[in-house]
């Protein structure tokens, strides 16, 4: 396994270009604090007090639970996967994808018509919608933003979001928007302009001024470091979030469709996976945990056998196994930044915080922009009680992701327990 799931938005690549039809230029004005919750306070940056001791041990602080959603076997290597192409995921896949992952996603239309707008407009250039979808959902955290792109932008990609608290382009309309971000791949993609009419604000600079990328990108993969800076795994995070739509419920039909997959190919380890992700979902963990087990026999190689097999260990309450299926699986491949993520985890449970640090360092290196890792570091920092490092941490988890309500919790709470 070499994909890996975004845990927030990236920091995309970006610059100022002249405002091209349907796109405003760039807003600076709405500080970065309040552009997804309206009147956010703001913290400062050290800790304006004393610890209450009293206080501070009453209280419970907030962190993001573990990843626990197993992950489909890649039976392509991603590195083949191209932009352009068709779906395989239907509509109503990803509509019931971002809908399981964000109940409340903060779009200027339904979710239906977001999807419907991929849809349509990726047809029009070939580029394959379902994952330029998955790019939009890495890009946005499944539209819950928090990073330096408001909502209210139609900003789907990033466009012009260079960092520095920079929010990018705005657009008339998220049909707009879509149409935009669809541009910008092709600048990336294919040398032919698109076939409707221009309005990417970027896509002249690619063309212009990138003769290295402007149309030699063909796959995702390549995207990683040209897309998003540093982006190391950028790619395979968004095709990651692609065959995650792709997954099987727990229905009586999936449970028949993954029955004849193993009966037509029983020694393929894909084939247990899938089997085994259906029963994970039916919430029957033992015969998951049956299924993974044989599937990482057949394929000792198999980075998502070792993820589920730790995922499921967790819900059966097996935290020595859920350790060990983690450690082997950082040691076959150490850029899964959900197994360091659960780890940490694990670690922090068990009071063993300078060793969940180390872990949650190891993912910054990785995914330098998750609010979450640094926000389970003033976990951690609490646990030793080291609360002036605690609040910064805080304090740089929000600035990383405003819209982060563990984060935001805990600057509340801790505020509380100063003298």
């Amino acid at each position: 396994m070499r994909l890996v799931r975004t845990i927030v938005p990236a920091l995309t690549l970006g610059c100022l270009l002249l405002p091209v039809a349907g796109c405003a230029a760039p807003v600076k004005d709405t500080p970065v604090a309040q552009r997804t919750i309206e009147g956010r306070p703001a913290f400062p940056d050290k800790m304006p007090g004393e610890i209450n001791k009293r206080a501070i041990s009453s209280v419970h602080f907030r962190c993001e639970p573990a990843f626990a959603i197993p992950m489909m076997e890649v039976t392509e290597n991603p590195e083949t996967i191209t932009i352009l192409g068709t779906a395989e995921a239907s509509p109503e896949q990803m509509t019931a994808f971002i809908k399981k992952r964000n109940t409340t996603p903060k779009l200027n239309c339904s979710v239906e018509e977001i999807v419907g707008y991929y849809y349509k407009e990726a047809a029009v250039e070939g580029v394959r919608p379902d994952v330029a979808l998955c790019q939009a959902l890495k890009e946005t955290g499944f539209f819950a933003y928090g990073g330096d792109v408001s909502p209210k932008q139609n900003n789907f990609c990033g466009l012009g979001a260079t960092g520095n608290h920079e929010p990018g382009y705005s657009f008339a309309t998220p049909e707009l928007g879509v149409r935009a971000h669809i541009q910008h791949l092709l600048a990336y993609t294919k040398y032919k302009p698109p076939v409707q009419a221009l309005v990417d604000p970027r896509y002249q600079h690619v063309v212009n001024n990138r003769p290295d990328l402007h149309g030699k990108v063909l796959t995702w993969t390549k995207l990683n470091g040209a897309w998003a800076v540093p982006g190391k795994n950028y790619g395979q995070e968004i095709l990651m979030l692609w065959r995650e739509a792709q997954a099987p419920n727990g229905s009586e039909a999936s449970l028949q469709a993954a029955q004849k997959k193993i009966s037509k190919a029983p020694d393929e380890a894909a084939n247990l996976i899938y089997r085994g992700i259906v029963y994970y979902n039916r919430d029957d963990f033992k015969k998951a945990q049956t299924d993974f087990a044989a599937a990482q026999k057949l394929n000792p190689q198999s980075g998502e056998a070792l993820f589920n097999l730790a995922i499921t260990a967790e819900k059966l309450g097996d935290k020595k196994a859920a350790r060990k299926a983690y450690d082997q699986l950082i040691t076959l491949q150490p850029n899964t930044n959900q197994a360091w993520y659960n780890r940490a985890l694990l670690r922090y449970r068990n009071r063993d915080y300078d060793g969940a640090i180390a872990d949650l360092q190891k993912l910054l290196q990785i995914e330098a922009r998750s609010a979450d890792a640094q926000n389970l570091i003033g976990l951690c920092h609490i646990g030793q009680k080291k609360y002036n490092e605690a609040w910064e941490d805080f304090a740089a988890a929000g600035k990383i992701n405003s819209a982060n309500m563990n984060v935001l919790a805990n600057q509340f709470i801790i505020q509380a327990c100063l003298k």
